[in-house]
């Protein structure tokens, strides 16, 4: 694997979840308590805006009291090392990537700690609560909402990440399920350019069987000892 110069890594929940995430509605996991209809859309946005952000500061708040695990800080290891591109396309909305030392990172269900002002389409890094409707520090309006790409609306940086998977020789599935569009579809793109293929999941995913090599175990074990091969290879 050595001999690949670009890769492209999509990572999920399952990286994040040894650091005490919760995995999406998994056991005991973030939508547990709540429908998804009632949280995680638009329309509950505008149903009910006070249960949706005091949901998310709840969420903001926790993410914040939560540290990278070896998994997050092996991928950071291999972009400061490969000598080639590497990517980091997350579904994650935690920075743990980030606190760990990855920098190439695309958030496309964007980010807890990131508001957007819906009065003048300002994005902003936001810490703190947004249920006591905030004035926005761009337009000092109270039009605050959770940065986060809800069920019915379009991920980000769409373009930008399939740009970048043109040009990957290694494509990387890292702690999801297969179950998730757009993103379940990236490893048929990939393989449609010739991209080999690996997925690392805790068990197998809905979509293992595209994959060239599959690899299941915990991310925690399982991604540094990926990256200590690559390196390796050099």
């Amino acid at each position: 694997m050595a001999a690949h110069r670009n890769i492209l890594i999509l990572t999920g929940a399952g990286i994040s979840a040894e650091s005490g995430i919760d995995t999406f509605r998994g056991g005991g996991g973030l939508w547990e308590q709540h429908r998804v209809e009632d949280v995680a859309t638009p329309e509950a946005f505008a149903r009910d805006p006070d249960l949706v952000l005091r949901f998310y500061d709840m969420r903001r708040a926790a993410i914040q009291t939560r540290e990278p695990n070896p998994a997050h800080a092996a991928l950071a290891r291999l972009e400061q090392l490969w000598p080639g591109e590497v990517t980091v396309v997350t579904q994650n909305v935690d920075d743990l990537h980030e606190r760990a030392g990855s920098h190439n990172v695309m958030h496309m269900h964007g980010e807890h700690l990131s508001a957007w002002c819906t009065a003048c389409g300002e994005r902003m890094g936001w810490t703190g609560p947004l249920l006591d409707r905030p004035p926005c520090p761009s337009c000092d309006e109270p039009s605050l909402r959770p940065d986060i790409v809800w069920f019915g609306e379009i991920p980000y940086r769409m373009e930008e990440i399939h740009a970048a998977l043109d040009r990957a020789d290694l494509f990387v599935s890292i702690g999801t399920s297969g179950a998730v569009y757009p993103a379940a579809g990236f490893v048929r793109l990939a393989r449609e350019i010739g991209a080999e293929t690996l997925e690392i999941n805790l068990e197998p995913s809905q979509g293992t069987h595209w994959f060239d090599e599959a690899r299941h175990g915990p991310a925690g074990r399982q991604v540094p000892a990926w990256v200590e091969e690559l390196l390796a290879g050099l």
